[in-house]
């Protein structure tokens, strides 16, 4: 039997099982890109795992998320075995949680237990900076829908919208938003949303400090003020009660979230607290991270369209951390009390990576200068932006 026999047979068998296979027959009106992509692309997507697994396990970039997400692209790709499919174990675990929608808002619960919104409520105005930060979300949603008319590569407005999210660098938020949107984009636009999250300590302090002047980042700021217990727990439901009004497309994600940091904050149910902090978002991220990784199979990731989606989430996250620092330095030109700028690069919602990072790029101009809970306020400020960006995306696109 030669070698086209067997890709004969393979073919037929394929056909009558339903299965992929590891090298395809060519296919007749294909480019010479798309006949490669066709027929080693479960090779190539081993690659793109192992990679994942690489940044997770040796780089330790997110490894809390790249790794179920590598793990379980691997599982999608294995030949032979349908546990992506209809039935399978992870198409299981992906109705149960993304597609539905629940994961994303269990894990806005536990992200609301750990946080403290404290800075955000002793320094009101970095919200400013939060909101500022969302402009990489809709730049990018412009940048998609001029790429889907001008480069052939069919993005609808529910794409665009679901590929701009990425700019919160909020992976939760560009799950929930793609699962309800562009559900066939899911494994691109996760990947890219928590790799650029994972990359945050090296594509943010370029920018931040192509942005500022070695003055402006040798700024000190004030010592913030004590909360009371009082104020951080009118302040989740008074969030809450203005979502439900505005824009209640986000209230399932504020709500999530304002009820995760309500159990912290009130100080009658630590067992809750604790529990949300630990035992179930740990449970969730695992089952997220495998079924996200399950619609990385080659026949969905391997698009031109990914190439696409990589490219914009990336103009998004630096668009959002420009944007921020440059209102920042807007503020400072009406404001009495001036701001380090570097604090606006934190808009974004990956907490607490990116107020770290905010924290030791200002620390290398002025070693007595820490910037770390002045940055949680925007940072905060971010994640819930982030929320409401995705209920007015949601609402446009109904």
């Amino acid at each position: 039997m030669n070698f086209d026999e067997l890709l004969v047979k393979l073919t037929a068998l394929n056909e009558s099982t339903g299965y992929f296979h590891i090298i395809k027959p060519t296919q007749p009106g294909l480019n010479g890109i798309e006949q490669f992509l066709n027929q080693f692309g479960v090779i190539i997507m081993f690659a793109v795992c192992i990679a994942l697994l690489y940044l997770a396990i040796k780089k330790q970039y997110e490894p809390l998320l790249l790794l179920p997400i590598g793990f379980g692209g691997l599982l999608a790709n294995i030949p032979l075995i349908d546990m992506a499919q209809e039935g399978g174990f992870l198409h299981q675990i992906y109705v149960m949680g993304i597609e539905s929608g629940l994961f994303p808002l269990f894990i806005f619960m536990g992200v609301g237990a750990m946080t403290d919104f404290g800075p955000l409520i002793a320094n009101p105005k970095t919200a400013l900076l939060g909101g500022a930060a969302q402009f990489g979300i809709f730049g990018a949603l412009l940048g998609a829908l001029a790429l889907g008319t001008y480069a052939g590569l069919g993005f609808d407005l529910k794409d665009a919208a679901s590929i701009g999210i990425i700019g919160g660098a909020d992976g939760p938020t560009s799950i929930f938003v793609t699962s309800k949107l562009s559900p066939d984009l899911l494994g691109a636009i996760a990947v890219a949303a928590y790799s650029y999250m994972a990359l945050v300590p090296i594509i943010q302090p370029p920018i931040m400090k192509l942005l500022t002047t070695e003055k402006e980042r040798k700024i000190e700021m004030v010592q913030l003020r004590e909360v009371s217990k009082t104020e951080k727990i009118v302040f989740p439901l008074l969030v809450l009660f203005i979502c439900a009004i505005f824009l209640p497309d986000a209230t399932p994600l504020i709500g999530s979230l304002t009820f995760g940091n309500l159990a912290r904050e009130c100080g009658v149910v630590d067992r809750l607290s604790k529990t949300l902090q630990n035992e179930f978002i740990n449970i969730v991220t695992i089952l997220l991270g495998l079924s996200v990784g399950s619609k990385l199979s080659a026949e969905q990731f391997l698009t031109v369209q990914t190439l696409g989606i990589l490219f914009l989430g990336l103009f998004a996250f630096v668009l959002a951390t420009a944007s921020g620092v440059i209102f920042a330095k807007i503020m400072n030109l009406v404001s009495k009390t001036k701001i380090n700028p570097l604090i606006g690069a934190a808009g974004v919602s990956a907490v607490p990576m990116a107020a770290r990072v905010v924290n030791k790029v200002g620390q290398e101009s002025n070693p007595q200068n820490f910037l770390l809970m002045h940055a949680m306020g925007p940072n905060v400020s971010g994640v819930i932006g982030s929320a409401l960006a995705a209920g007015v995306l949601i609402a446009l696109c109904k």
